[in-house]
């Protein structure tokens, strides 16, 4: 019987570089799905702590819609701004070691050979996969970037993205708590607050689970317990600095 030959110690090695993961470096899903958790808690937590104190829908409307408009800014812009920041500084190193590899590719070969050493891979194979990966320019700045920086050069993020995505997904996370105040004021807006609430915290739990690979039912008591717990302390703060102005 004809035997496929064995694959090289070297050869899988090498058969790994390229191999991708998901992008949680991009930014616009991260900042998607914690964009959502920060509008859903921060928002319930205002909307409900206005109701303790006065549940009157146009008072509630009016901290809820500030709370939403101030938020998803604020959230855009230092997503923005700290997105930015990280970009610039992969570019700046990134750079810097492609530069090392153009003028001193033995130096490189050498401490890729050191890395994979380190990692417990034999002399021979650590200097026959350096050698190989040194030959093609682009492979060997992806693999020192991935080895040295913990970054691929082709997924540094982009600010943009990350900040437009923050900016929505806030916004849609605020809004759901404020919701029920356009249609209804009092206890039924308090309860209906909590019910989209839960329901809000329960989808944002499901979606950072399937994002982080945790488990979803961890995740979901997480969130609810967060949210929820944040909401009870400022209705109670809310209502009680309501009894003393009454």
């Amino acid at each position: 019987m004809h035997r496929t030959p064995k694959a090289s110690r070297a050869e899988i090695l090498m058969s790994d570089v390229g191999v991708r993961h998901r992008d949680i470096t991009g930014g616009g899903a991260r900042a998607a799905v914690f964009g959502a958790s920060d509008g859903l808690v921060s928002n319930v937590a205002l909307v409900l702590g206005v109701a303790g104190a006065h549940p009157s829908a146009p008072f509630v409307k009016i901290a809820g819609l500030a709370g939403l408009i101030g938020g998803a800014l604020s959230m855009a812009l230092g997503e923005y701004v700290s997105m930015k920041a990280q970009r610039e500084l992969f570019e700046k190193e990134i750079a810097l070691e492609a530069h090392e590899i153009r003028t001193r590719p033995d130096f490189e070969r050498r401490e890729l050979v050191q890395m994979y050493r380190r990692k417990g891979v034999p002399k021979e194979v650590a200097e026959d996969f350096a050698e190989h990966i040194m030959k093609d320019p682009e492979l060997a700045l992806h693999t020192h970037a991935r080895e040295e920086l913990g970054v691929d050069p082709t997924s540094i993020g982009s600010p943009v993205e990350a900040s437009l995505a923050s900016f929505a997904s806030f916004g849609v996370g605020a809004m759901l708590p404020l919701l029920p105040w356009f249609f209804t004021t009092g206890t039924s807006g308090i309860l209906l607050t909590i019910v989209l609430a839960f329901f809000g915290a329960t989808s944002v739990g499901v979606l950072l689970a399937v994002f982080t690979g945790r488990s979803v039912l961890k995740t979901v008591a997480r969130q609810v317990i967060l949210s929820g717990g944040a909401a009870s302390i400022t209705y109670l703060l809310g209502h009680l600095v309501g009894l003393q102005g009454a």
